[in-house]
């Protein structure tokens, strides 16, 4: 299958999990805890997983799916296509009644992004390349021109978890020394995607990201000029430590930061 062909499925099944999503967004939800207080989970992201693993059966049945949910494999696997899920990023904001999450498809081949979609359907943006160029709403985005760190905005993604808190304090702490802003959103697909589209000019953490928080943002921002590493600088993949993404102008200065994470105290 081509590339174009691979987006248009991308779309689709993003699509479908949105649309099953959104439907029960602000509705009395049945929140269940997965490995804490803070990892929650509901049907809605089941069955919105089930939805877009449908449209990706309907044309791809034997390619491998990566998911967050059980049914899916964790890991992407290094040969093969394969499709790199997360029905809703975000669920902590979901689930508040926050309008900042969203399903997230991406499409692998040998263990690298060839195309992507992130629909936020509570926001109205659709988020999607094919691996030449990234899109919102059809529109073609690019990566901000920051060079002034003091008046970038960055923000210190994924989560650091209660025996992680002196990570998390170190990692807003080293962003604030360096920045003039920061944000925490709460979704790590819309962050990378805002990072594609200008709204921000870096995210960054230090631990192994799951490839369904990430694969697809990265593709996006890789697409549409940007930069992303692990935390030696090394171009970023899956299984990576550590992720910095960036506009490519306060790249080294942001990677700085998150190696401050992990240092002694």
């Amino acid at each position: 299958m081509s590339r174009d062909e691979r987006v248009g499925v991308a779309r689709r099944a993003a699509g479908a999990g949105a649309t099953l999503a959104v439907e029960r967004f602000r509705t009395d939800l049945d929140v269940e805890q997965k490995n804490g207080k803070t990892d929650v989970v509901t049907q809605a992201d089941r069955d919105a997983q089930a939805a877009v693993i449908e449209e990706i059966r309907d044309t791809h049945p034997d390619d491998a799916v990566v998911g967050e949910e059980e049914g899916a494999l964790k890991s992407v696997p290094e040969t093969g296509a394969a499709w790199v899920v997360d029905p809703i990023d975000g669920t902590n904001n979901y689930v508040r009644g926050i309008r900042t999450w969203g399903t997230a498809v991406a499409a692998v081949r040998d263990g690298d992004h060839v195309a992507a979609a992130i629909n936020l359907p509570a926001l109205g943006d659709e988020y999607w390349t094919d691996g030449e160029a990234t899109y919102r709403n059809e529109t073609p985005v690019s990566v901000s021109a920051e060079d002034d760190p003091e008046a970038a905005v960055v923000t210190p993604t994924m989560w650091w978890d209660f025996d992680a808190r002196d990570q998390y304090g170190r990692a807003c702490q080293a962003m604030v020394d360096r920045f003039g802003d920061l944000r925490r959103v709460g979704c790590a697909q819309a962050e990378l995607a805002a990072v594609a589209d200008g709204s921000l000019d870096g995210v960054a953490t230090n631990i192994v990201a799951h490839p369904w928080d990430t694969v697809a943002g990265v593709a996006m921002i890789r697409a549409a000029g940007g930069t992303v590493t692990d935390l030696t600088g090394d171009r970023w993949r899956h299984d990576s430590v550590g992720l910095v993404a960036t506009n490519g102008k306060i790249h080294d200065m942001l990677l700085s930061a998150a190696r401050e994470i992990d240092a002694a105290e």
